[in-house]
């Protein structure tokens, strides 16, 4: 077995890091072993040096690849061979203190309250199984800031409805309790009612085709998109756009930044501190309109 199974391997059982990540990791090493073996004619983990990583990180940068991309390929290489060094392979990291692009932060899109209000509120779903489906996963989204993979997987019994909690499994198997809004309740009980009419038998999964099977991550792209095309003209409308709005709305409504934090499920507090950004600059439109010198001197 090589070292780049090695590494992949202890993603995936040791880290219990998602597929798809596991696939970006195994992608960007992948990339970085080609490029090794054309530069030198062969890939010896133990003969990489800083020279030949700058030289990888220009190549890349050469072929239009984003800020973004280039940082998280680099990270992925980095982290290969932090895994090299705990397994005593190599003794030096050739990544470390290579100069990357600078990446430009970009703030999270939202939708903005009262347009969520609208969508849910206004008889936008139609009353036969897809809408009543439709109307639950956005609201299920949006209501309690789960993620895709998190939504797809979830079960009957991970609803509390007497205290208005959901239990949810997340990245690397951890789980959480999250409160959702009382009118979850409703919603959940119309769209079992209708799926067990539909399609007549008990499921594993909650969320389900028309013809019973789980909910594919496409349908639920597919679903979140058309529904906020109706409300919004952002450019980007994914089910990742919605737990970005419920941060955001959270925070506007004076959310502790740990808690919200808790509720996400982030690791670290830095992933969250991202959405202050948008809540500032909604603190300052208020500041401008509510106070009596806020609009001068701008």
């Amino acid at each position: 077995m090589s070292y780049q199974e090695s590494f992949i391997n202890f993603l995936k059982y040791e880290k219990r890091y998602s597929p798809h990540t596991v696939t970006a990791y195994e992608n960007d090493l992948d990339q970085f072993v080609e490029f090794i073996t054309k530069m030198v004619g062969d890939f010896i983990a133990q003969n990489v040096d800083a020279k030949l990583v700058r030289s990888w990180v220009v190549s890349l940068m050469e072929k239009d690849i984003s800020p973004r991309s280039v940082a998280r390929k680099v990270t992925s290489v980095m982290s290969f061979y932090n895994y090299l060094m705990k397994e005593q392979v190599v003794v030096n990291n050739p990544c470390v203190n290579i100069p990357l692009p600078k990446v430009r932060k970009k703030l999270p899109n939202f939708v903005e309250e009262s347009n969520l209000a609208h969508l849910l509120d206004d008889g936008m779903f139609s009353n036969d199984f897809k809408g009543i489906r439709d109307k639950f996963i956005v609201s299920l989204l949006y209501g309690t800031g789960i993620r895709l993979a998190e939504l797809r997987g979830l079960k009957e019994r991970d609803f509390n409805t007497k205290e208005y909690l959901i239990r949810v499994l997340g990245k690397r198997q951890k789980e959480r309790i999250i409160p959702y809004p009382r009118e979850i309740n409703t919603l959940l009980q119309e769209y079992v009612e209708a799926r067990n009419k539909l399609i007549g038998f008990k499921t594993e999964f909650l969320l389900v085709t028309e013809k019973g099977t789980q909910v594919y991550e496409k349908l639920v792209y597919r679903v979140v998109k058309s529904n906020l095309e109706k409300v919004t003209s952002l450019e980007k409308k994914s089910p990742h756009v919605l737990r970005h709005t419920y941060a955001t709305h959270l925070l506007n409504k004076g959310a502790d930044l740990n808690a919200v934090k808790e509720l996400l499920g982030h690791s670290n507090l830095a992933a969250t501190q991202v959405y202050t950004h948008t809540t500032f600059e909604k603190l300052h439109e208020s500041y401008k309109q509510a106070h009596p010198r806020g609009g001068k001197n701008d």
